[in-house]
């Protein structure tokens, strides 16, 4: 258990260095937001017109028939359209934040660590594998699987899958086999 407790602290704070690395130190992610001059006028607009909340415009009024979503469907296509995710009000405060975020690494890890500990005679290379292949189920479901519909580009997310999960792989290859009982 001692050992297994000592691969989740690792696997996570390996995880939360990656993430700190990718989103901040080397802006990995840089170009999914990015800066308007005109974003004054635009949160006075949305603040006048928003509820906080998500949302996606342009689409059909809630309660349309099936008749009016195809109508209005054929009549969005060629046209802008935009996802809006708005807050009223802006907190900088980031440490519940990392908290939560570092919380969300422990139980990923520790999830990772128990299939991983399910696997007869666990060796480097299944460690390593079935490391990336977790992190590939995640990718795949949730940034690419978004980027097919919505039209974002996941490089970003996709130098994540391989690096986070690709170290966290090889620190748990070489540490789990040793100590596996």
């Amino acid at each position: 258990m001692k050992n297994q407790l000592i691969a989740t602290l690792v696997a996570a704070i390996l995880l939360f260095v990656w993430q700190f690395l990718s989103w901040a130190a080397l802006n990995i992610h840089g170009d999914e937001y990015q800066y308007t001059e005109k974003q004054d006028t635009i949160l006075q607009m949305l603040n006048r017109e928003l509820q906080p909340g998500s949302y996606m415009m342009p689409q059909p009024a809630p309660g349309s028939t099936p008749e009016q979503q195809k109508a209005f469907m054929e009549s969005s296509e060629g046209k802008p359209w935009a996802m809006v995710s708005y807050h009223s009000s802006f907190h900088g405060s980031m440490a519940m934040n990392m908290i939560r975020g570092f919380a969300v690494d422990l139980v990923a890890a520790y999830l990772l660590i128990w299939l991983l500990l399910k696997i007869t005679n666990l060796d480097f290379k299944t460690a390593l594998l079935s490391s990336l292949a977790v992190g590939a189920i995640a990718y795949l479901t949730i940034p690419y699987l978004n980027s097919i519909w919505f039209e974002n580009n996941t490089l970003a997310y996709l130098i994540d899958w391989v690096g986070q999960w690709g170290l966290v792989g090889a620190w748990l290859g070489w540490w789990l086999p040793k100590r596996q009982n």
